[in-house]
């Protein structure tokens, strides 16, 4: 068996900082999936944008028709009303252009948010069990809604609001250019210049107000979760105004970089204000002085006007719209850091399923280490044979549970190898390697939904009969048939709602149902009382009957007939074999069983686990 040695390294919090124009370039090609539909609402953008500067030309027509002879009432009636009509179609023709744009560009839109966050999610979920024990969850569903709502109010901006503005513009500018006076020209073009250049300035100025607030919104609604998760925890220790005052002492913060914010905004907002009213006031007076000149039309002056409110709205508009894409590309920053994240634990390229054909699993002078400083396993060496039982005892901290972990390849290991029908996990896909274990864990974590639900999550798409066969072999059916509910009871937040040893056999009940081909027990009946545990112990032991099993034990009267016992202390196995030469060989494991043997028969409480990390320390 060839030896592998992998250094485990911490993911990187951050990959540095996107800037604006890779976040755009990272969101180009979900949108250019539809090319087809992007390239036809651009038709419809501009053909929207033609017809609403053709209503000003139309409406400076009409005018100047109006100011015919009173000698020809024929002009009179026919010309203004073709006009009229062509205003009106105009009208229509925008309306139409704009929604046959929003209807084409709709599924662009909401496909690309489906997309990213989906990706997001799946690679939320192929990232290793390090980086979610490092992360605060609250914050970072926070971050996803945050950048995803930003890529839809990115996408919606730009193309419903920018890229119409900017056409518009151009438009006005160049027939402004070709029929009138070059100040015309000049005073829109050096009024959108400045108001572009202090928008933006203005802008970048302010956004890192926003960054603070996303990142103060984060951590406090982070420690709302957090409170509320604990919340008999908080209510064990009387410690409500405690969290409420740290709550607080979070939102303090916020609000100190909302109220900057906020000022800074009321600042861009008079600066725009300005910017175009000055603009407005002076081509005012520059056609108004045509008209007086003789150069100009009434209609001209109509026309300018016209022109002139309607670039006022949207180009006052825009500075609105470019502080929320700025707001919006900063949201996508956070969204698309999580994209970043390193996959510590990745399938190799030329992985290939598992294939059972025993399911005898081996652990060959295996080193591991959570930490560079702190190595957890030392040359753990070891046979689990095709169908048989191997349990591991020892004190919290030996490195129990780890192995159990390394066996689903939630880490790799530093160095040595683990196999399955010799196998090395590391050229394997995860997926058929998970597929083929079945653990039933010591703390049970249930999904917010019914027990239904929670049981047939171990073999999605069960039937109902399968379900009910899982809970009666975990001797659970005739709890959940004493529910009001029955199988339809809400269990709450991880299943609170239920006790531990009601979660403990839904789990079991579960692992029942995906039928493995690896059990691993981790204190699978430690939250049962006796009767219960006795009962279900026998049947777990039925169940392990011809499948490889993985038992992690503080009661030692649960595993004396595992085929082989293994006593783990610091990471190193100090003694191996079965109940009997354990107990002859007078070392930890005896001095074990005879602390649990005597303080059962005091009838004391107390709890074996401490009993076992009393033996073995």
């Amino acid at each position: 068996m060839r030896r592998h040695s992998v250094s485990s390294s911490e993911p990187a919090a951050n990959q540095g900082e996107r800037n604006d124009w890779v976040a755009l370039k990272t969101l180009f090609p979900y949108l250019w999936a539809y090319k087809w539909r992007v390239l036809l609402a651009l038709v419809f953008l501009v053909g929207a944008k033609v017809a609403n500067v053709g209503v000003p030309l139309v409406l400076k027509q009409l005018v100047d028709r109006m100011t015919i002879s009173p000698d020809n009432p024929q002009a009179l009636l026919v010309l203004p009303v073709g006009i009229l009509i062509a205003y009106g179609l105009l009208r229509v023709s925008t309306s139409l252009f704009t929604e046959l744009r929003e209807f084409v560009f709709a599924k662009v839109t909401q496909r690309a948010v489906r997309t990213i966050a989906l990706k997001v999610f799946r690679h939320l979920h192929a990232l290793s069990l390090r980086f979610h024990l490092n992360r605060q969850t609250g914050g970072m569903t926070r971050d996803i809604e945050r950048g995803t709502r930003g890529i839809s109010s990115l996408v919606s901006y730009t193309l419903y609001s920018i890229l119409p503005t900017l056409v518009e513009i151009a438009l006005v500018v160049g027939y402004l250019v070709l029929h009138y006076d070059i100040w015309f020209a000049g005073i829109a073009l050096v009024a959108l210049v400045v108001y572009i250049v202090f928008t933006v300035a203005v802008t970048e100025w302010r956004t890192h107000f926003r960054r603070t607030m996303n990142e103060l919104d984060s951590r406090a609604n982070t420690k709302a979760i957090d409170s509320l998760i604990n919340y008999e925890t908080v209510k064990y220790f009387g410690n409500e105004d405690y969290e409420a005052k740290r709550y607080d002492r979070s939102l303090e913060t916020w609000e100190t970089a909302a109220v900057k914010s906020q000022t800074s905004l009321s600042l861009l907002n008079t600066g725009q204000s300005l910017i175009i009213a000055t603009a407005v006031t002076l081509i005012l007076w520059r056609a108004t002085q045509g008209v007086i000149d003789g150069t100009m039309t009434l209609g001209d002056l109509v026309l300018v006007n016209a022109f002139m409110i309607q670039l006022y709205v949207p180009l006052n508009f825009l500075g609105v719209i470019y502080r929320e894409i700025k707001q919006s590309l900063a949201d996508m920053e956070r969204l698309f850091s999580l994209l970043d994240q390193h996959r510590e634990v990745a399938d190799a390229p030329d992985a290939k399923p598992l294939a059972i054909r025993g399911a005898e699993v081996k652990f060959s002078h295996v080193d591991f280490s959570y930490e560079a400083k702190r190595q957890i396993l030392f040359d753990v060496d070891f046979t689990i044979a095709a169908g048989t039982t191997t349990a591991v005892v020892g004190h919290s901290g030996s490195g129990k549970s780890t192995l159990s972990r390394l066996l689903f390849r939630f880490y790799d290991i530093n160095s040595g190898g683990i196999t399955i029908d010799g196998q090395d996990l590391r050229d394997i896909t995860q997926t058929s390697l998970r597929k083929a274990i079945g653990i039933v864990p010591q703390d049970t974590v249930l999904f917010n939904d019914t027990i239904e639900y929670n049981i047939a999550y171990g073999k999605p798409g069960a039937s109902k009969d399968e379900i009910v066969a899982a809970a009666r072999a975990a001797y659970v059916h005739d709890f959940i048939e004493s529910l009001p509910d029955g199988y339809a009871t809400m269990v709450g937040e991880r299943g609170l709602k239920l006790s531990g040893g009601e979660k403990q056999r839904v789990a079991i009940a579960r692992t029942l149902l995906k039928n493995p081909s690896i059990l691993i027990f981790d204190e699978a009946t430690s939250a049962l009382d006796s009767k219960s545990e006795q009962a279900i112990q026998l049947q777990l032991q039925e169940i392990a009957k011809n499948k490889t099993t993985l038992v992690i034990a503080h009661r030692l009267s649960t595993i004396a007939d595992a085929e082989q016992i293994l006593v783990l202390d610091h990471g190193r196995i100090i003694e191996r074999g079965t109940h009997t030469q354990l107990l002859a060989a007078e070392g930890a494991y005896a001095q074990m069983w005879a602390r649990q043997q005597a303080r059962r028969d005091e009838g004391s409480p107390a709890s074996d686990q401490a009993e076992s990390e009393q033996a073995v320390a």
